[in-house]
This record gives structure tokens, C-alpha cells and sequence, in this order.
């Protein structure tokens, strides 16, 4: 008999005597099983929820936090949300980068004290020890961004001076000079606007992504290719006019010096990260992407003895295609003639095969090629002299944190019998059909399953009918601890995109994720990310700071969720009650403006304050 007609009946006497141990046993249940869901991944031991089916694989520690701040843990209606921290916060003053202060990119001392460049070691992540708790101010004139679909195509700038227009939230007034004949961006009025033209495809993205198609014919956007991505990207039109097509694209580009085009992309509302390939893996798993492009995306494949390219192919699913438009396809100068001797004998020995080439240029100003990565190993087995070798086995199930780039090719993945896999199921099927990566337990498929449910469930009944969260405003969302990815599927009708976020201390599920026609990166969270400040609009974390072992400061996460969310943007943090007693005041520190909801949901919105030192 539920214990709510016990009480109204008074049917045991004894339970006067027990009335403590009962209402204590109450705000327990209130706390932690106020919404009966399953969890994928297991709770803190401190947590205890009821679920029908079996329990979840162990999961290791996503991230640790000292003791500090010491408070004292209460039931969750007795929590103060207006309880602060006494920290004196100062504004960052680097310079000219201050404003778009990335600590692991912009770290001058470290990148002055690198042996070399040659392999774009300035451009890579070089986080300073400890990391820094200024916070970034927000650049002068700053608006709200505007609102997607119109953000694809527009961002507000601001009057500089009688001459000079900028953008309002990324200030580098010269990209319109620097791109005025590819057709990237033009001022109108108020706004910069984007076009749809590029270095290569200066009629249009959506003529060229045509051009593809009847290329290519085997190339079925949104069926077959789901997954893409878009190697120095520019502005990522490439990637924002896919979307159209429900292509999800990864655009990613070094920091440098053509003002911030990847800012530009995610003020666009367009899916897109800070990366290099130079000397280091990218941080991605292998075997995930269905497409790769590159336009002119002045990578030199062949260098190093063909390391860039074979960390491209590393990455690419088996069975998908590499687009490459770019000179040395249709130009026939010495330099472009070499380049072009280069890579077809470097595609040949990792045993690519072309599937189309497009190289009068003059008729459509377009030239391409379209490689596609072999499926089997038919290939790699003849004349292995002239290959480079196959990488180690021990190299597939590390995580691409800091790993170095190899000079050998990426085998084919498997399962647990040792089959080659297949192609995922065309989307959107392979958003919720049962990943052939899945791990070999005999409970995976319905771990996997009820996780999706779980998901579904919570999102549906708790984040849009339950939380003050106005979901119209946003577009950018990052999951902190992604797991399946089961947070970002239950969001895939709404107009907004997920970057999933795999700690490099949690199970490795990003390959499920991508498998899942979704998007992601590895990272650890005692770091920085690699992203320009203000970049999202909507923070989710659910129990990543489930264990409290001296590895990461709460205080320096915090400060970095504020780095890379946008003024009037939210947290939704789910987590352990003592997890929201540290971390609340942290926020409200920060002058954000907090709210509990059933003592395990924690939303967190960000203000325009920033310190004045």
C-alpha cells in the first residue's frame, strides 16, 4: 500500500513512533526519485534509484572537484539558492585577444617557448597550469545574437566609426575586405550577410552541393551521407546549406589569423569547432565521419609522409567518400602538378579508390575529386611493401586526447566476433536502431534502448514543460557528459543543434554517437575548450561531477561554462544535491540567477555582468 494512504488511514499505530525515520525516508524520495527514469550510466553511490531493468555497465570517473568550497549539505527544500561565494572575480586584460581569450589556444608563453612550427604546433592546444579565473568581457556594443534560420544567413554588426562597420559580438572589421570576391560575406544595411559563395564555389554552396550530387550520384544527402565533415571550413556555408538537406556537418578550422571564421559560424548558429591537424590526432573517433570535404582548405595531405591524410582517413568511415576540390585537380602549373602526383600515390597505397573527377574548371568553376575508403581488406592485401603498415590493435580503443599522429593506416572496425561492420542504417533510422558498436554485453541493446526512453521521457516531461527555459532562444547546445547521446536525440526535431561532449575519463561511447548520425569531440573538463567565448546557448550536464576526488577545481569548470556561454544563456544541470550546494554558489557569485527544481535539476542563466577591475 503506498505510503501516502498509510499516513491518511493511520491504519499503524507504530508509525507515531517512526514519524522521523518516515519523513526523512520522504525528502529522500522527493530528492532522488521524484521522476522514476533509467539511467544509462550509474548514479553516485550516494543515490539510490528504483529501475525494473538491469543495472547499467560501470562508468569511470567523468570529473573530480576538491572539497572546496566547504558547505554543509541540506535537504533540498532547505537550500538557499541565494547563498554566494565571496570571490573577488577580475576581468581578463590580454591585449587584443581579451574579448575572444581562449586559454589553451592563446597561451603566448608556452607557443614562444615551442622548439618548432612545423607542424603547427602553435596552433594546437597548449592549456596554462593552473588555468585561469579571469573572465572574458564581453566585446563593446554586444547584442543578442540573431535568431536562427535568419541567423544563417545575417549577423548584426555595429558602426565603428564613420567608415568602418564590425560585427557586434566578434570584432575583426576586415573579413569582408579579405573575402569580398569569393562571395563569403557582404555588409547590408545593419547586418553582415552571408551569401552562400566560397573559395571554390563562387555560384553558390547550393549549386556546388548539386554538383556533388550529380557526381556523385551514390552520395544521397540525408539518407546515406548524414555525418559529415567540413575540413577549413571558412565561414561554414558549406556545412549551414547541408542542413537543408538534414545533414549534420562538423566544420572545423585552426585559430588564425583570416578573423575568426569559425566565430563567425557559430554566431551563425552553424555546427563548428577550433582544430588543426598538425602534429596530434583530431579529437575524434575513429571511423566516424560518412563524408569529408575540403575546400582549398590548405592542408598539405602529403607531408610528413602523408600523416595528415592518413589521419583524414582514419576518421572516415569505411565505405565513405572524401570530396576534394582544390587547384591541383584541374591546374597544371608545378606546383599544382606535383601536389597532385603526391596524393594520387599516397591514395593509391591506402588503397582509396576514384570515384569521380570533374576537372574543366572553366565550364563550371568547379573542380573536384571523389575518393572512397575501401570496405574490406580485398586491397590492403597486395603488394604490402609499398602501404604503410597497419596500425597497432591497441591503437583502436585509445581515446584521441593529446595522442600523436601516425604514419600508419586505420584498421577496419569490428565486432566482438571479429565481423567487419556494415554501413548504419539510412537516417533517420540509425538515430535510434541498435548501433553495431554497441559493446558485446548481453544487456547493451536494452541498456542502449531504455536509455533512449529515458531520454525521451525526461526532455519531454521535465526540460520543456517543467523548467524556465525558453527553448525559441536557442540554437547551440553542448551535452558535457553525453554517454549515448540520448539527450541530443530526444532534441532532434527542435531547430538546434548538439555538440556531445565524451570526458576522456567516462566509457568511450562517442563512436555510438556518431553511429547515431549525431556529432561530438572527447575533452576533459580540468581544461579548456577549444572554442571561442559565448559560443552556446544552452549548457546540459547530467552527473558529471559525480565523484569528489582532487583532480578538477568546481570553481574553474564554472568559470569556464561562463567563458563559452552566451549572456542569456542557460545551465540545466541534473546532479547530486551535494553537487548543486557547491556549485550554486559558485554561479551565484557570478551574478547568474538560479532555480531547483524536485532538488536534483539545477538551471543556471547567465547575465550580461561582467567584473570592472
Amino acid at each position: 500500500m503506498p505510503i501516502s494512504v498509510l499516513l491518511s488511514e493511520r491504519k499503524y499505530s507504530f508509525l507515531c513512533l517512526a514519524s522521523i525515520l518516515l519523513i526523512s525516508f520522504a525528502f529522500l524520495l522527493l530528492t532522488y526519485t521524484s521522476y522514476p527514469f533509467f539511467f544509462a550510466f550509474p548514479l553516485p553511490s550516494d543515490v539510490h534509484v528504483s529501475v525494473s531493468s538491469p543495472p547499467p555497465p560501470s562508468r569511470s570517473s567523468s570529473l573530480q572537484f576538491p572539497t572546496e568550497p566547504e558547505l554543509e549539505t541540506q535537504p533540498a527544500d532547505h537550500l538557499d539558492l541565494n547563498v554566494s561565494l565571496n570571490i573577488r572575480w577580475r576581468a581578463c586584460r590580454l591585449g587584443s585577444v581579451t574579448v575572444d581569450y581562449i586559454p589553451c589556444l592563446d597561451n603566448s608563453k608556452a607557443i614562444k617557448q615551442l622548439k618548432s612550427k612545423k607542424h603547427l604546433e602553435h596552433r594546437e592546444r597548449h592549456c596554462p597550469k593552473p588555468p585561469p579565473r579571469c573572465l572574458v568581457p564581453l566585446p563593446k556594443s554586444y547584442k543578442v545574437p540573431v535568431q536562427w534560420p535568419q541567423s544563417r544567413d545575417m549577423v548584426s554588426l555595429s558602426l565603428l566609426d564613420t567608415t568602418t562597420f564590425y560585427f557586434c559580438n566578434v570584432p575583426h572589421p576586415k573579413l569582408v575586405e579579405y573575402k569580398k570576391e569569393q562571395n563569403w560575406v557582404r555588409k547590408s544595411d545593419d547586418y553582415f550577410v552571408f551569401p552562400g559563395g566560397g573559395t571554390q564555389f563562387k555560384n553558390g554552396v547550393t549549386a556546388y552541393i548539386d554538383f556533388i550530387t550529380e557526381t556523385v550520384p551514390a552520395i544521397k544527402w540525408g539518407e546515406h551521407i548524414r555525418v559529415v565533415l567540413d575540413v577549413g571550413c571558412g565561414v561554414a556555408s558549406f556545412g549551414g546549406y547541408l542542413l537543408d538537406r538534414d545533414v549534420v556537418t562538423m566544420s572545423f578550422a585552426p585559430k588564425d589569423e583570416h578573423e575568426a571564421q569559425i566565430q563567425f559560424a557559430l554566431e551563425r548558429g552553424i555546427p563548428a569547432t577550433l582544430s588543426v591537424i598538425g602534429s596530434k590526432k583530431l579529437t575524434f573517433p575513429d571511423d566516424a565521419y560518412d563524408l569529408i570535404h575540403c575546400a582549398r582548405c590548405r592542408v598539405h595531405w602529403e607531408e610528413d609522409g602523408g600523416k595528415p591524410l592518413l589521419e583524414l582517413n582514419r576518421i572516415l568511415r569505411p565505405g565513405g567518400f572524401f570530396v576534394w576540390s582544390a587547384t591541383p585537380v584541374y591546374r597544371n602549373d608545378e606546383r599544382d602538378r606535383y601536389v597532385w602526383k603526391s596524393m594520387v600515390a599516397l591514395t593509391q597505397s591506402i588503397c582509396w579508390k576514384v570515384v569521380a573527377k570533374r576537372d574543366n574548371f572553366d565550364s563550371t568553376e568547379i573542380g573536384l575529386v571523389v575518393y572512397q575508403k575501401p570496405s574490406s581488406y580485398s586491397c590492403y592485401a597486395h603488394d604490402r611493401t609499398k602501404r604503410p603498415p597497419l596500425c597497432d590493435r591497441k591503437t583502436k580503443k585509445e581515446v584521441s586526447w593529446y595522442k600523436p599522429l601516425r604514419h600508419c593506416t586505420s584498421r577496419l572496425p569490428v565486432d566482438s566476433n571479429g565481423n567487419l561492420l556494415g554501413w548504419p542504417s539510412p537516417w533517420p533510422h540509425r538515430l535510434r536502431n541498435k548501433p553495431q558498436s554497441l559493446p558485446a554485453e548481453p544487456d547493451a541493446e536494452a541498456i542502449f534502448n531504455e536509455d533512449t526512453k529515458h531520454w525521451a521521457a525526461l526532455v519531454s516531461d521535465v526540460y520543456f514543460d517543467a523548467l524556465a527555459i525558453n527553448w525559441a532562444s536557442i540554437r547551440n547546445v553542448m551535452d558535457m557528459n553525453a554517454g549515448y547521446g540520448g539527450f541530443a536525440a530526444a532534441l532532434n526535431e527542435l531547430p538546434l543543434w548538439v555538440m556531445n561532449v565524451v570526458p576522456i575519463d567516462a566509457q568511450d561511447t562517442l563512436s555510438i554517437i556518431f553511429e547515431r548520425g549525431l556529432i561530438g569531440i572527447y575533452h576533459d573538463w580540468c581544461e579548456s575548450l577549444s572554442t571561442y567565448p559565448r559560443t552556446y546557448d544552452l549548457l546540459h550536464s547530467s552527473f558529471l561531477f559525480k565523484n569528489r576526488k582532487e583532480r578538477c577545481n568546481i570553481i574553474d569548470v564554472a568559470v569556464e561554462m561562463d567563458r563559452i556561454l552566451r549572456p542569456g544563456g542557460y545551465l540545466l544541470l541534473q546532479d547530486t544535491m551535494e553537487t548543486i550546494q557547491k556549485l550554486n554558489p559558485v554561479l551565484r557569485s557570478l551574478q547568474w540567477s538560479t532555480s531547483l527544481y524536485e532538488g536534483q535539476f539545477l538551471v543556471g542563466k547567465k547575465g550580461f555582468w561582467r567584473p570592472k577591475n
